[in-house]
């Protein structure tokens, strides 16, 4: 035995727990069970060490779990039991999985010694105890530990893959037994680390930037992985020396500041005009950890977001399967974004060509980017009842301070959140957007507040969404957690009843929140609702009190809610497309709006 080693007995819940406080981890988020208590009696022992958050429910765990690691880039980890209780945390993950953030999920078992015995609550018909199998779409793997001398590699390795490469959650499920049986333990000081701070190929780097530096019309697109990198200070850095312009996907908002003055916005069907005029008519594109996914890129249909080709694209990502996947890449990198951009960042400054000018190229964008803030500055000044979106994105703008974490929760009002809130940091703006589940915002503000308690956190939550995971305000009651929900009230489903309207001839069913015997609109009074959870609150009547409405919310420092009427037949205005086959894609509408009010690019 080494010397600098010892030999203790433990039981697989405590093993799990103290590496989780060796690691640092501050905070379980979780719902009892029977399966689970095994693993509850260790987290009360390590109470000193770790806390532990109960919810009311176990998607409200891994959205504040998901949201934690968002807004810090740090994981933290989730308890639940068997049966339905691990089977509600399935969206969580899933939701997750999709955005490349890491969790680590611990699921209660039966004991091995009623495997396949169909005890209470056992999942599995073709294997016992078997509930890796319903998780394993929505984890980057699940480990099942059978005997408590098994927990401690099971744990190490689980915890280790949650943020090596591509980030996403990892699932440790646990029978009950397993918990509470006792084995010997060698305790090393040292834990282990993994890096991925490798830069791309440096031949292929120095290549594809002769190539870029080589446009008229070049385009920097920054997808969610510059912001998982660390790397958006490397990227602001690199369009900075070289004046290349720089878009993100909706997922990358926040990789460079919007009101940089190289940054033209988010790409896609509800992007800004100027990002999609960029990449459909640059000659190159430098594409840095994005996935290239439809609401991204207009569903892929030529010349509506993207042209590739003729557009040479260049291509950086830490996750081979993504490279070439959606769009041929001239150049193909597998490299950590951050290294990547400093190592291009070096080798462009001697490259540099005092007489190449993309001048008439920027112009060209800042003109598209002024006039699509005129469009909209416009229709912000209503002060109609109930609210226009662009109206209440103003007061977002302007009540929310700049420092704060924003919460979108996923509906017709994520679309307008994606196209009009400026977005001026990384982590500034989190939300649910591969797997748009539905909750994500109005529970994962919790986590988001636990991750940064010194930061105002609000969640904009659509009604739809929020009478999902309504219990959330309970839990920020019982732990004292001050957060704010506006909740945009539209008395729908909105964003699918806009989808039947645009391609069912104006039919819908089911979308519309109204009583069926007269067909009349129908809300839960939300601000009551809010008090009955001891949840301070204030409903909006008039546009005029929008604003000291969510800043009284947030000076507040409690849980408070602001309910705000939004008229729900006024829909964000497209730049880009989408597209669900075989029916006919949407035609962007930007153009003829801007003749209609008299302006023009």
């Amino acid at each position: 035995m080494d010397g600098g080693s010892k030999a203790a007995l433990m039981n697989g819940a405590d093993i799990i727990v103290d590496h989780l406080v060796k690691q640092k981890v501050p905070y379980l988020f979780g719902l009892c069970g029977h399966g689970i208590t095994g693993f509850m009696d260790a987290a009360f022992k390590a109470q000193n060490r770790i806390r532990t958050v109960s919810t009311h429910h176990e998607q409200t765990a891994g959205h504040m779990a998901d949201a934690y690691y968002k807004v810090r880039g740090e994981p933290v980890a989730t308890f639940t039991s068997c049966g339905p209780g691990s089977a509600n945390l399935v969206v969580a993950l899933a939701a997750a999985m999709m955005d490349s953030s890491a969790f680590l999920a611990i699921t209660g078992n039966v004991p091995t010694g009623q495997f396949n015995r169909g005890p209470f609550q056992e999942t599995g018909r073709h294997f016992q105890g078997d509930f890796p199998s319903v998780v394993r779409p929505y984890v980057k793997r699940s480990f099942q530990p059978t005997r408590a001398d098994m927990v401690p590699l099971a744990v190490t390795q689980a915890w280790d893959l949650l943020t090596s490469g591509r980030p996403g959650p990892v699932n440790l499920d646990v029978p009950l037994n397993v918990f509470v049986e006792e084995t010997s333990v060698t305790a090393h000081g040292a834990q282990s680390r993994i890096s991925n701070a490798a830069p791309g190929n440096p031949q292929a780097l120095t290549e594809a930037l002769d190539l870029l530096l080589g446009a008229r019309q070049p385009v920097i697109i920054a997808g969610q992985g510059v912001i998982i990198g660390g790397a958006c200070d490397a990227l602001v850095a690199f369009a900075e020396l070289t004046g290349i312009p720089v878009v993100t996907s909706p997922n990358g908002k926040g990789a460079i500041p919007d009101r940089h003055p190289l940054a033209f916005g988010a790409t896609g069907r509800n992007g800004a005009y100027a990002a999609n005029d960029a990449t459909r008519n640059a000659d190159v594109i430098l594409a840095i950890g994005f996935s290239f996914d439809d609401r991204a890129t207009s569903a892929w249909l030529d010349g509506y977001t993207l042209s590739i080709p003729p557009s040479r694209l260049i291509q950086i990502d830490i996750d081979p399967s993504e490279i070439g996947r959606n769009y041929p890449a001239e150049y193909g990198i597998l490299g950590d974004a951050r290294a990547s951009l400093e190592f291009l960042t070096g080798a462009a400054r001697p490259r540099l060509n005092p007489g190449r000018s993309i001048a008439p190229w920027i112009a060209r964008l800042e003109k598209g980017r002024q006039v699509w803030r005129e469009y909209q500055d416009g229709l912000a000044q209503s002060d109609q009842m109930p609210l226009r979106p662009e109206r209440l994105m103003r007061a977002l703008s302007r009540a929310i301070p700049e420092d704060a974490v924003v919460a979108s929760d996923v509906g017709v009002h994520h679309n307008w959140i994606i196209q009009l809130m400026d977005t001026l940091r990384p982590r500034h703006l989190i939300h649910s957007w591969g797997f748009a589940a539905m909750g994500f915002a109005t529970s994962g503000i919790l986590g988001a507040k636990l991750a940064a308690p010194d930061r105002p956190c609000v969640a904009v939550v659509g009604d739809g969404s929020f009478l999902m995971t309504p219990h959330a305000l309970a839990t920020a009651v019982e732990y004292d957690i001050p957060v704010v929900w506006v909740v945009w009230n539209n008395n729908g489903f909105c964003s699918i009843r806009d989808i039947q309207h645009g391609m069912f001839g104006g039919r819908e069913l089911a979308t519309a929140f109204e009583v069926q015997r007269s067909g009349e609109l129908y809300s839960p009074d939300f601000a009551m609702m809010a008090k009955s959870y001891g949840v301070a609150s204030h409903r909006v009547t008039h546009a005029g009190e929008v604003e000291d409405a969510i800043q009284t919310a947030i000076r507040a420092n409690r849980p408070y809610l602001v309910e705000v009427p939004v008229d729900r037949d006024i829909r964000p205005i497209g730049t880009g497309s989408w597209d669900l086959p075989p029916l006919p894609n949407p035609e962007p509408n930007f153009l003829k709006a801007l003749q209609a009010r008299g302006l023009s690019i």
